[in-house]
């Protein structure tokens, strides 16, 4: 499956989300990723699937009328599928929702990048530092990427795009949040300009162990700081559509994979299919992982904390 959702975003509301990369395959190795580690670190482009297939489940979705807009995004960085901008076009040409484009922006240094980017309507690019021994700390980018080269590079698209452009900041607690890294970031804010920034910090079990929240003081601090800040700081409401799923345990594996679960969420998906035992017999079948992380317990596919 290329689409899944629609889920409940904090920021887009109900989002079918589109996936076109494989699992853990992106240009970062993030500290904080909700999906875990990369595992297949690359800056190549490529087509990963066939284009047509991925449009025609996308033409397909029973969730096109309920959804509030489309939203590539998926298991790496879109930006890496070199038919992510025949995929979006095609979108526009054929349905009525609006696109958004979720990316950590490493690859808006290209003109090609750029270029798939442009009928989206709204494009989410990730800025965490604003230096590169933080930029190396936070994102682990893959070795021939260059701090400079990625913030010319959304700058540059910024310059050229006519959508809704909003930047993205993750704070983790005593690594990018205080006020001297805070005043490093605004530097390169004000150089791109985005209509809105996103103030955000883990709510979900991050990629490493040791990865807190910031607090909410220095959030305060990072929208006096930074400026034109809302902060996005706490767990999303509404629940997931799970009709395409066979089963109880598809639809958990499935959408945990792509959006860790909380407890509470994998009950309620257990009652839509009229089950009762089935979340409990995969923690005891080591299908899924207990996970305690900001006094939340999130139920993992059990390969999230292998590193599988």
């Amino acid at each position: 499956m290329y689409i899944y959702g629609p889920v409940p975003s904090r920021r887009l509301g109900r989002s079918l989300g589109v996936s076109l990369i494989p699992p853990k395959t992106c240009s970062y190795n993030c500290i904080y990723c909700q999906l875990g580690r990369t595992t297949h670190p690359q800056i190549e482009r490529m087509s990963f699937f066939p284009k047509e297939d991925i449009f025609q489940e996308i033409l397909n979705s029973k969730y096109l009328e309920s959804a509030d807009v489309i939203t590539f995004v998926g298991d790496g960085e879109p930006t890496l599928n070199k038919d992510l901008g025949w995929v979006i076009n095609k979108c526009k040409e054929q349905l009525h929702l609006p696109i958004a484009v979720i990316t950590n922006g490493s690859l808006l240094y290209l003109k090609e990048v750029r270029e798939a980017l442009t009928n989206a309507d709204i494009v989410i690019p990730s800025m965490d530092a604003g230096n590169k021994k933080t930029f190396i700390r936070m994102n682990r980018p893959y070795p021939k990427l260059e701090f400079e080269k990625i913030i010319q590079g959304q700058i540059d698209f910024r310059n050229e795009y006519n959508g809704k452009f909003w930047l993205e900041v993750m704070l983790v607690n005593n690594v990018n949040d205080s006020k001297e890294e805070l005043a490093s970031i605004k530097e390169f804010v004000d150089k791109i300009n985005p209509d809105r920034v996103y103030i955000m910090t883990p709510v979900r079990p991050p990629a490493e162990s040791w990865v807190q929240s910031s607090n909410p003081e220095n959030i305060i601090e990072a929208q006096k700081i930074i400026g034109k800040g809302i902060a996005v700081d706490g767990l999303e409401a509404g629940n997931f559509d799970v009709d395409d799923f066979k089963n109880v345990k598809d639809a958990i594996l499935e959408i945990g994979s792509r959006h860790p679960l909380r407890i509470g969420q994998a009950l309620t998906i257990e009652k839509k299919y009229l089950s009762t035992g089935v979340v409990k017999q995969m923690l005891e079948n080591n299908e899924l992982v207990e996970v305690t992380y900001n006094k939340e317990i999130f139920l993992l596919p059990a390969h999230f904390v292998s590193g599988g």
